[in-house]
């Protein structure tokens, strides 16, 4: 239990952290993007008011996904973590939809004859030196967080990714509009006026595949997907003792992953009449052992001689 604590602890600070440096980021980018008229420094702006917003959620999450089923919540709280990685990748996809829409509308004027105001590079150095040191300081805070808590935070962890991914872009920004301003008057002076528009649009184009694949992460787990096949082998291996002591036989094993934990249900056929103390002996004992090899995993105990799905010969509908 103090274990437990310790590491939500580590988890809270981090978050914390991070939220204050989002913020940060966010009002930078948004002042230095309205000072510079740069559109591609303005959505690194958002980005950061993104994560800021989603760690607030974060934090209240963090504090309560490891409780343990009550009356509100009979499964418990575990789905929380795959429900925040689910919202920030729509949140974040949403905001790569209208920067991309804006960029191309911008473009397209420029291709009619329409000449967007001209970029004002004075505080570009400053605010890219800034932001990226910010950026993977934040992504090195959480990196240690997630080690010191056993690599088991899918929050931790995606934070962690976003603020280096974040650091990436932002270098790429700022090497593109470096770019637009030592040859924006040679060899890239036919398409200079819109340069800034075209850099959204490759940062864009950058970010919707490792957003994407959060999305269907998190959408995988609220779903119910097995989890993998490595995970499925390491429960097998974890309840092989408990199963063999007792001399049942197993029926079927399915493995969920829920954010940061394992639902993992045993459907056992014991082979004999036992007790309801006796079934919870033997549920308690594979908890244990899984938790040795998953932590935070919990194991339901069915006892019967049918697997997962119910044989057409009995099935009553």
């Amino acid at each position: 239990m103090t274990e437990a604590i310790s590491r939500q602890g580590i988890e809270s600070r981090s978050l914390i952290v991070a939220m204050w440096g989002n913020l940060f980021m966010a009002a930078a980018g948004v002042l230095a993007g309205f000072l510079s008229n740069s559109a591609a420094i303005m959505m690194d702006g958002l980005f950061s008011m993104v994560g800021f917003v989603s760690l607030l959620l974060a934090r209240r999450i963090s504090g309560r996904v490891t409780a343990g089923p009550d009356r509100l919540r009979p499964f418990g709280y575990a789905a929380d973590e795959a429900i925040f990685v689910t919202f920030r990748a729509l949140s974040l996809l949403g905001l790569v939809l209208a920067a991309s829409t804006t960029s191309i509308q911008r473009i397209i004027a420029y291709l009619r004859g329409e000449v967007p105001a001209p970029l004002n590079f004075g505080a570009m150095p400053y605010y890219y030196l800034i932001i990226t040191l910010t950026c993977f300081g934040l992504w090195w805070l959480h990196y240690r967080a997630w080690v010191k808590t056993g690599r088991s935070s899918d929050m931790l962890k995606l934070e962690g990714q976003a603020a280096a991914f974040d650091g990436a872009i932002t270098v790429a920004s700022g090497l593109g509009l470096a770019a637009i301003y030592f040859f924006g008057k040679g060899p890239l002076a036919p398409i200079a006026p819109v340069g800034d528009s075209i850099i959204v649009l490759l940062l864009c184009a950058f970010a919707v595949g490792g957003y994407f694949r959060d999305l269907r992460g998190g959408l995988a787990e609220l779903a119910g997907v097995t989890a993998s096949p490595d995970v499925i082998a390491v429960a097998r291996r974890a309840l092989r003792p408990a199963l063999a002591e007792d001399g049942g036989r197993l029926s079927d094993l399915s493995v969920n992953k829920i954010g940061r934990t394992h639902q993992v249900m045993v459907y056992y056929d014991p082979g004999r009449p036992v007790t309801a103390a006796q079934a919870d002996r033997l549920n308690l004992r594979m908890l244990r052992d899984l938790r040795g090899a998953l932590p935070g995993a919990d194991v339901m105990l069915v006892i019967t001689e049918y697997p997962r799905r119910w044989p057409d010969e009995v099935w009553p509908g």
